[in-house]
């Protein structure tokens, strides 16, 4: 990606449709079913769209075009795989297979980066879909050796286990825990954006937005919507059909882009103290730095307001503090300001360039 831009992917598209995920801020292709081909190519190429894909002939033949922005796994390795013949699963695959793998792709190509795509496991430990390694969370250090960009999948707004249903906060677990497991290296996440297999349920804008900045503010640095619908019908691109989730996307998409520095900077910790006044309430909260202001993002763990309270130096004994995207202020005293966060809910403060001082 051009410096200075969030990565903000889209799962496994028909190239046809990426002028229209452009136009709704979504930046990158990742996948290409049974691909790449020339003309998936040549369809992304007319449409600018980059592509993280598989490694194969037609791929190679193109590693002078910029287009490929680089190479992928196939998906959820972590996960039972299935059997010839369909007669059932059998283990993961075995991570040190994924090393030998990784190592085979990047001799062929050594320039640009290998993305591993993991499965729910990752945030749920008692994830059933992983079989006989259900609850071995040891084996994601030895799968994260096997890649450049570590990335994770998990939709608990339209998921049917109790365990994990409405537990937005997942996401963002997810990132911390996998940030751990692959030291050093890029961690992104897939977002839930139709209501995939779920008849009932599909992620409101407001859940998306909550996860996909909970998953920033944990350390993420890149998303990935999945936009697939499987029930009550197949509909590859659901979310272009869906203009109020569309909508959201896409205003989502635009606030993301437009604190690109904040966001890709590196976390400051220890300068900026943030809690909640409730042990019952959590929050997680990262310190940045860009264009010379302060960024404090917060956000819920749990489905209950948390009253927080945040210390900043650098700003004097009297300072304003701009509440983004809700046309507010707060005044920050000797360093110290106050404020209430929603249940699953996001606050982005900004404190410096831009924010006046009383």
């Amino acid at each position: 990606m051009p410096p200075g831009v969030v990565p903000i992917g889209v799962w496994l598209q028909d190239p046809k449709n990426a002028a229209r995920f452009l136009a709704a801020g979504i930046n990158l292709y990742v996948g290409l079913w049974q691909g790449p081909t020339e003309a998936q190519l040549a369809a992304l190429a007319k449409a600018k769209m980059p592509v993280i894909c598989g490694q194969n002939a037609v791929g190679l033949a193109h590693r002078a075009d910029p287009l490929i922005a680089g190479w992928m796994h196939g998906d959820e390795p972590d996960n039972a795989q299935g059997l010839p013949g369909g007669k059932g699963y059998g283990p993961p695959v075995d991570p040190d297979r994924i090393l030998a793998d990784y190592r085979r792709i990047k001799a062929a190509d050594p320039g640009r980066p290998v993305v591993l795509n993991l499965g729910q496991g990752v945030a749920w430990d008692g994830w059933y879909g992983r079989g006989i390694r259900t609850n071995h969370p040891e084996d994601y250090p030895d799968y994260a050796r096997g890649c450049d960009i570590a990335s994770f999948d998990i939709y608990p707004a339209v998921h049917d286990h109790p365990d994990v249903r409405g537990k937005l906060w997942l996401v963002a677990e997810g990132v911390r825990r996998l940030a751990g497991w692959a030291p050093g290296k890029p961690v992104w996440n897939c977002l839930e954006a139709s209501r995939i297999s779920n008849r009932e349920v599909k992620p409101t804008a407001a859940q998306v937005r909550y996860e996909a900045w909970s998953a920033l503010i944990a350390g993420s640095r890149g998303l990935v919507y999945f936009v697939h619908q499987f029930e009550p019908r197949f509909v590859e691109a659901s979310l272009l059909e869906d203009p109020a989730l569309l909508a959201g996307v896409s205003a989502l998409n635009r606030e993301i882009q437009s604190l690109a520095p904040a966001v890709l900077a590196p976390a400051i910790e220890g300068e900026a103290g943030g809690a909640s006044s409730d042990p019952r309430a959590p929050i997680l909260v990262t310190h940045r730095r860009a264009e010379g202001a302060d960024y404090l993002f917060v956000c819920t763990l749990r489905a209950q307001p948390a009253r927080v309270s945040f210390g900043l130096s650098g700003h004097g004994k009297r300072a304003r503090v701009e509440v983004l995207g809700e046309r507010r202020w707060i005044p920050m005293l000797d360093g110290r300001f106050h404020d209430t966060v929603p249940p699953l809910g996001v606050r982005l403060y900004r404190v410096g360039q831009g924010a006046s001082r009383l």
